[in-house]
């Protein structure tokens, strides 16, 4: 029977924080209390004070597997995640071949049972001739339905206002969309190649993804999610206007509710200058008063989770000009360093930052036992360090990719140790190998 003792935590969890050791049973936890410190055990971690908090999951991720090896794999980007203190992540459907079924989905499900560190889950996917195939999708298989509405990164748009309907009136789970409208976006890239040829300058990247972009298809969504009562989740909010439009309620209270990524909490569009095609993404990051809108609209609560939308691509591909360069960055190795920026500016306390990169996320997805330092919850646990910090560095980077946008960025907090299952996969910037993720189960009902 494996155990472990977490001894001397200052435990955050449920909006507050409080001194406690944690037995850990068969990947459970199983004791919260006091002092457990006579217990016998066949693990013991001394925190010695450090903060415990539950463990990040991600509800956006890229890891390119199966079909993109050079980019990224199922084994090497869970390594990264655990690094940055996530413990389960939803990854996306636009592989090679895309999951646009039930049967490449459960492949999809093998490959991460063989090789995940952290949990998973993965998004069906949709296209503008899979109606039948959603329509069949049993929600306790994966996380949610995926919707790209604007073009992105793979082949998987769904522009037929006919199709969108149908998928919002008969999708049997939460519809998860990326809003950007496309006939703006080539309108705006027309027109700058029109100055500049193919060497357009990477800081118009929100000239052509613009704000009116975003904005223009996110209220389509709604609109679409009122008028079939659809449970809406709109990912990755980069513009202060969008996060306006949605409501201040608790998640419980919501049908439609909306993420914002890392990356558009820590970037401008000033940083294009210096980092041209490495913040490159879609949808693109915008201007401070953007930045600002989100930080409020999450302070809010009208936008109710963080998430990376980790997504990597090689540092050879990025080095093209405009139009080469693919849209997308590794954020998953540094998010939780990158969230503890704002609790070290004053901006976020620890019981926020849980709240929006755990406790939501699980409300939201209706994860079962995952998502709170709970008594007969799985043990997921990211232990964080905030007096002694960590410096971002490519030739530290653990995805496939060997970059990250955050590069020389020195970062005043750490991961010290994630926790997977009751199992220690990382711990003193190192990852112990060994140790397999488990899917993620869901309180829903089945069809009827």
């Amino acid at each position: 029977m494996d155990t472990l003792l977490i001894l001397n935590a200052k435990v955050v969890n449920e909006n507050q924080i409080s001194e406690a050791d944690i037995y850990v049973r068969n990947g459970r936890i199983d004791k919260i209390a006091k002092d457990l410190s006579n217990l016998k055990v066949t693990q013991v971690l001394d925190l010695k004070g450090k903060y415990l908090l539950p463990g990040m999951i991600d509800d956006q991720v890229h890891f390119r597997d199966p079909g993109m090896p050079q980019k990224g794999d199922i084994y090497t980007e869970s390594q990264a995640a655990v690094a940055g203190g996530i413990t389960t992540y939803f990854d996306m459907p636009n592989t090679i071949p895309n999951v646009l079924d039930s049967l490449i989905l459960e492949d999809k499900m093998a490959l991460a049972a063989e090789k995940s560190i952290a949990n998973y889950s993965f998004y069906h996917g949709t296209s503008n001739d899979n109606i039948e195939a959603i329509k069949a999708i049993d929600p306790l298989a994966c996380c949610g339905l995926k919707v790209f509405m604007g073009a992105s990164t793979g082949n998987m748009l769904v522009d037929n206002e006919e199709t969108l309907n149908d998928v919002f009136k008969h999708a049997p789970l939460i519809v998860a969309t990326h809003c950007e409208d496309t006939p703006t976006i080539i309108e705006n890239e027309e027109n700058y190649r029109q100055i500049y040829g193919d060497e357009i300058p990477f800081e118009l990247h929100p000239e052509i993804r613009s704000a009116e972009a975003c904005y223009k298809s996110s209220a389509f969504a709604v609109e679409l999610a009122k008028a079939n009562n659809t449970r809406l989740h709109v990912l990755h909010i980069s513009t202060a206007k969008e996060a306006e439009m949605f409501s201040d309620l608790p998640i419980s209270e919501k049908n439609i509710t909306a993420e914002v990524c890392c990356h558009f909490l820590s970037f401008t569009d000033k940083d294009y200058a210096e980092k041209g095609s490495l913040i490159k993404c879609n949808p693109a990051i915008k201007s401070e008063v953007d930045r600002a809108g989100l930080f409020q609209g999450l302070m809010d609560g009208r936008l109710d989770v963080i998430g990376t939308d980790h997504a990597p691509h090689t540092w050879e591909e990025k080095q093209g000009n405009y139009f080469q360069a693919p849209s997308g960055l590794p954020l998953a190795q540094y998010v939780m360093p990158s969230l503890l920026e704002h609790y070290q500016d004053g901006i976020f306390t620890l019981e926020f930052i849980v709240d929006k990169t755990s406790h939501s996320v699980a409300e939201l997805f209706d994860i079962k036992d995952r998502g709170y330092i709970r008594e007969g919850y799985w043990a997921d646990f990211v232990v964080i360090d905030i007096e002694n910090g960590i410096t971002a560095q490519n030739k530290d980077v653990i995805s496939k990719c060997g970059w990250t946008p955050f590069d020389a960025y020195p970062f005043r907090s750490s991961v010290f140790a994630t926790i997977v299952n009751g199992q220690l996969v990382y711990i003193n910037n190192k990852i112990r190998k060994g140790s397999i993720g488990k899917r993620v189960e869901f309180n829903r009902e089945r069809n009827s």
